[in-house]
C-alpha cells in the first residue's frame, strides 16, 4: 500500500463528514486493520479534535471486552464498519482529550499513553532536525496502532515525505524492489526482523542499500549488530518508546559503521538525566535511572494516575550511563534487577558477557531463589553447536565478578521472544523453577 495523497485524503474527508455534526466530538476507537482505512480514520478523528483510541486490529474477544469496558467508547472503526459504543456509564470527564497510543504495562493490563497533536510533531521535529532533513521518505513493516508504525507515517505526512506500507518484513525485497529506491528510504526494524532479513545475503544486501535503518523496540544483541556491520548496513540504534513518542536518542549511520553500538545521543527536543534512586543526577560514565525531559513526553497514562510524568518529567524502568561524548548506553531494567547476597546483578551485563564467549546464539539471565544468597544467577541459552555449559563458564572469569555468574544452566532450543524481539522473561522463569526445581534451595 502507497499513502497516496489521492485516496487517502478522499477517504479521510468522508470519514471527517461523518464526524463534526455531533455537538461533543464522539469518543473513537480506532482499529483498522486495512492501513489505508486506519490512516484516512486517523487523520479524521484529529481533525475533528476526538478522544482517539488506538488499538489492536487483531485483539482476541477477551481484549476487545477489556478495551470497550476501559474505554467505553461512542464508536468503534472497524474491519471497514462504523460501530455503536457501549452506554457510557463514566462520567465524560473522565476520558482525556488527545491521542490514546496503547502501550505495554509491567501487569500486562491494557493501558494507554495520553499524545497530542503538540507532542507528536515536537517528535517530528527533532528527528528532522536531528537528521538534518527537509523530507522523510518512510518504508513502514511495523503496525500502525504502535508508535513506532504511526510515527513513521507521521514524519513522511508532514514533512511531505513518501511513505509506503507493507504487510510483512520477511518479503521485503520482492515487495519493494521494483516500487522504491531504498537509498531514499528510511525503515524501521525490530532485532528479530533484522536477525531473519540477515539469513540470507539477498534481502541482507537490499537492507544495505536502505538510507538508514532504525532499530529499536528491544535491546540487539552483539552478534546480530556484528553481522550487519559486516553487510554495511546503515544501522541506526535508539532508544525511546512509547511514552517519548518514538525516539529521543539515536546513533547516526557513521557512528555504528564506525564500530559504535550505544545508542546514540540525544535528539534536539529531548534531555535525559542518570538519576540514583534518591533523584540525585549521577556524573558521567555512572550507572543509574534513566529521566527524561522531552517536548514528545505524554501527558499521562489512560487509565493511571499519571504520577510518573509529574513536572514534564517521566523516570523509566532503564539503566544506563552517558560517557563524555554524549552517547547513551543502556545496560538493562531496574525491575529486572538480580540481587545475590546484598550484591545488585543486571542481566544485560551477563547476558553481554555471555554472548562475548561466541558459544551462544541467544542467552537470558534471570534470577532463581537461593536459601543461602536470596537470588542466584541462572544463564537460559541457546548454543552454538555442541557446546557444553563449562566451556561457557570458563571464559567468564575475565569479564564478570564471581557473583555475577550463573550458578545454574539451562539449555533450550529457543528463547520465547515476540514479536518486537522482547524476551518474555516470565515464560523463561517458568521453564527454569520447573526444570530446577530438585537443584535450588528456596
Amino acid at each position: 500500500m502507497e499513502a497516496e495523497t489521492g485516496p487517502l485524503g478522499t477517504t479521510a474527508l468522508q470519514l471527517f463528514s461523518q464526524l463534526i455534526p455531533q455537538k461533543v466530538p464522539p469518543t473513537l476507537l480506532l482499529a483498522e486493520g486495512d492501513p489505508v482505512k486506519f490512516l484516512a480514520g486517523f487523520i479524521a478523528a484529529v481533525a475533528a479534535d476526538c478522544p482517539l483510541f488506538l488499538g489492536n486490529p487483531n485483539w482476541v474477544d477477551h481484549e476487545w471486552r477489556s478495551a470497550i469496558e476501559l474505554i467505553q467508547p461512542d464508536r468503534i472503526w472497524h474491519q471497514g464498519q462504523d460501530f455503536p459504543g457501549k452506554a457510557c456509564q463514566n462520567p465524560s470527564d473522565t476520558i482525556p482529550s488527545g491521542i490514546m497510543i496503547p502501550t505495554g504495562g509491567s501487569s500486562g493490563q491494557l493501558r494507554f499513553a495520553i499524545h497530542t497533536w503538540k507532542t507528536l510533531m515536537a517528535s517530528v521535529a527533532g528527528f528532522t532536525q536531528y537528521f538534518q532533513l527537509s523530507a522523510v521518505n518512510s518504508c513502514c513493516v511495523l503496525p500502525l496502532f504502535h508508535v513506532s508504525g504511526l510515527m513513521q507515517f507521521l514524519r513522511s505526512l508532514t514533512t511531505g515525505g513518501k511513505f509506503v506500507n507493507f504487510p510483512s518484513y520477511k518479503t521485503i525485497v520482492e515487495q519493494t524492489a521494483f516500487k522504491i529506491n531504498p537509498e531514499e528510504f528510511f525503515i524501521s526494524l525490530v532485532p528479530t526482523q533484522l536477525n531473519r532479513l540477515l539469513e540470507t545475503p539477498e534481502s541482507a544486501n537490499y537492507l544495505a542499500r536502505f538510507q538508514t535503518i532504525l532499530l529499536g523496540g528491544a535491546p540487539a544483541w552483539p552478534e546480530l549488530l556484528q553481522r550487519a556491520k559486516q553487510y554495511h548496513i546503515r544501522l541506526s540504534l535508539t532508544y525511546g518508546m512509547t511514552e517519548t513518542a518514538s525516539q529521543i536518542v539515536t546513533l547516526k549511520p557513521a557512528d555504528f559503521l564506525a564500530g559504535n553500538q550505544s545508542c546514540g545521543q540525544l535528539l534536539p527536543h529531548a534531555k535525559i538525566s542518570i538519576m540514583n534512586p534518591e533523584g540525585e543526577v549521577l556524573a558521567v560514565g555512572k550507572t543509574g535511572i534513566i529521566t527524561i525531559e522531552a517536548d514528545s513526553l505524554a501527558k499521562g497514562y489512560y487509565p493511571g494516575e499519571n504520577l510518573a510524568f509529574t513536572l514534564n518529567r517521566f523516570q523509566s524502568d532503564d539503566l544506563g550511563f552517558i560517557d563524555e561524548g554524549g552517547y547513551l548506553t543502556v545496560v538493562g531494567r531496574h525491575s529486572d534487577k538480580i540481587i545475590s547476597g546484598g550484591e545488585n546483578i543486571y542481566p544485560a551485563e551477563v547476558e553481554a558477557a555471555i554472548l562475548g564467549t561466541g558459544l551462544v546464539e541467544d542467552v537470558c539471565a534471570i534470577a532463581v531463589p537461593d536459601r543461602d544468597w536470596g537470588q542466584v544467577v541462572t544463564a537460559v541459552y541457546v548454543p552454538k553447536g555442541l557446546v557444553e555449559s563449562e566451556a561457557i563458564a570458563s571464559l567468564l572469569t575475565d569479564t564478570l565478578s564471581p557473583f555475577k555468574r550463573p550458578k545454574y544452566w539451562v539449555q533450550i532450543d529457543r528463547l520465547p521472544r515476540n514479536n518486537r524481539g522482547k524476551i518474555s522473561r516470565r515464560i523463561v522463569q517458568e521453564m527454569v523453577l520447573i526444570q530446577l526445581k530438585h537443584q535450588v534451595t528456596p
